[in-house]
């Protein structure tokens, strides 16, 4: 059972800022999260073959890439550091191998805490490797049984020293890949906004109760499958397969999904990678994750600066282990990381935080359609109208797209923003569209169904409790 939000955790767009949040978490080893000052959370990979044993894989995630990260951060005089270990999925699926690194990890952290006194905490982000076709829900993949072991993973990442258990889960993704390559905003609501957030509620439900169970912190979730793989495809200004009109509208759709895990039970920190926590945060108050310009070894966006205006943490999203010319991989994106929470919380001491955050977010509000909506006045307008129809995950997701369009729009007016005619086209398209839709949520979904029954073969009613 979920706890809607149908009420906004910040009064003004103007309170939200990076380094508070209205409900700050603590845990780990000393780590404090929106309590005041940002944290950097170092993202990695391990190097290829380093999977093909469980020796081989946890001396990579422990003896080099945490005691590295760690060792970098004390040289440096950083005081708090969260590691992110995005499991590889053989650690789903190859028995003892995730036990091997997360006990492995909790050890190093533990050493490093009592020798040196740094906040330490270690997030452990599971694969969801279920696949549409196949089903879903637990019993109904008979080839695999990946519903299974998605519990599986939750467990053992919990019982074994993970701080934080998180996810980027993948409810909706056949309708997401569907609708960002047809450009189909319908598609995407349902898929994304509606379908979405129904297998969050089913899968979040069951990873609070695990973690409360474990004593571990459920952090969050992102729509890194559906959302991000729009924005990555729109790209940037060379780019043009993708309108960024649409993007940005499937990620204000997006939040309305993600959100679903803080009403399960989860208390933050999300997911680095869901550009959506800026709009989250300002309806639950907890704390958010967030990347931008320091992430760039993982991939570009058009909102490098914007995206740390309320950030709690801040994240290089992901880097392969490697030797770089200033020490590993690790070590030299956690400098980039360390230097930027140092200015940031500078900011906070010495009262200049929203004077800086206003900078981020300026720097960057006018790149593009997405940094537009993210701009953290416009996102609280978009968190605002999901709050409005938070009792109904469908009438939510279609409020905050038809909000977005619409911010996007005004700002097209006001000749803030710059727009070519194709992305003022899909723009308008998109809002006649959304506006079209039925009301009603059981005859958008008899719609839906029989819209995309053959362009979406690989859709299972079954897989989201119909």
């Amino acid at each position: 059972m979920t706890t809607k939000f149908t009420k906004m955790a910040y009064d003004k767009a103007d309170d939200m800022l990076f380094g508070h949040a209205k409900k700050p978490v603590s845990y780990g080893l000393g780590i404090k999260v929106g309590a005041g000052r940002v944290i950097p959370e170092i993202n990695y990979a391990p190097r290829a073959g380093t999977e093909k044993s469980i020796e081989r894989i946890t001396k990579e995630y422990v003896d080099y890439i945490s005691k590295d990260a760690i060792t970098r951060a004390l040289t440096l005089g950083f005081p708090d550091l969260q590691l992110e270990t995005e499991w590889v999925s053989q650690m789903g699926t190859v028995t003892g191998m995730a036990a091997s690194v997360v006990s492995g990890q909790k050890a190093i952290t533990e050493k490093y805490h009592k020798e040196y006194g740094i906040n330490l905490a270690v997030r452990h982000t599971i694969p969801d490797q279920r696949e549409a076709e196949h089903g879903l829900r637990e019993g109904m993949d008979k080839k695999f049984g990946y519903p299974e072991k998605f519990i599986e993973c939750c467990e053992n990442a919990c019982e074994n020293g993970a701080d934080v258990l998180s996810v980027e889960s993948v409810g909706g993704k056949e309708f997401a890949d569907y609708a960002v390559t047809h450009g189909d905003i319908t598609a995407f609501l349902f898929g994304v906004g509606y379908l979405g957030s129904i297998d969050m509620e089913h899968i979040w439900t069951e990873m609070v109760s695990i973690a409360k169970k474990n004593k571990v912190i459920p952090g969050g979730d992102t729509n890194c499958s559906g959302a991000n793989v729009s924005m990555f495809m729109a790209g940037g200004l060379l780019d043009n397969d993708v309108q960024r009109t649409f993007s940005a509208v499937t990620r204000a759709i997006s939040a309305a999904r993600t959100m679903v895990a803080i009403e399960a039970g989860a208390t933050g920190p999300d997911k680095d990678c869901g550009y959506e926590g800026p709009i989250i945060k300002s309806i639950t108050g907890t704390p958010t994750a967030q990347e931008g310009k320091n992430c760039q070894c993982a991939h570009a966006d058009l909102q490098g600066n914007l995206m740390a205006q309320c950030c709690d943490l801040w994240s290089n999203e992901s880097v392969e282990y490697h030797p770089e010319f200033g020490g590993s991989s690790v070590q030299c994106w956690l400098g980039s990381l360390g230097y930027e929470t140092s200015l940031m919380n500078t900011a906070i001491a010495t009262g200049q935080g929203k004077v800086l955050r206003d900078l981020y977010m300026t720097t960057d509000r006018t790149r593009g359609p997405e940094g537009y909506i993210l701009a953290y006045d416009n996102a609280w307008q978009i968190g605002k109208a999901i709050a409005e129809n938070g009792d109904n995950y469908y009438l939510r997701a279609k409020a905050a797209g038809i909000t977005a369009a619409k911010i996007i729009r005004a700002g097209y007016d006001k000749k803030e923003l710059i727009l070519t005619k194709k992305q003022l086209d899909v723009l308008d398209k998109i809002v006649v569209e959304l506006e079209a839709l039925p009301d009603d949520e059981d005859k958008f979904y008899d719609y839906c169904v029989k819209k995309y029954q053959h362009d979406v073969p690989t859709f299972n009613p079954k897989s989201y409790g119909f």
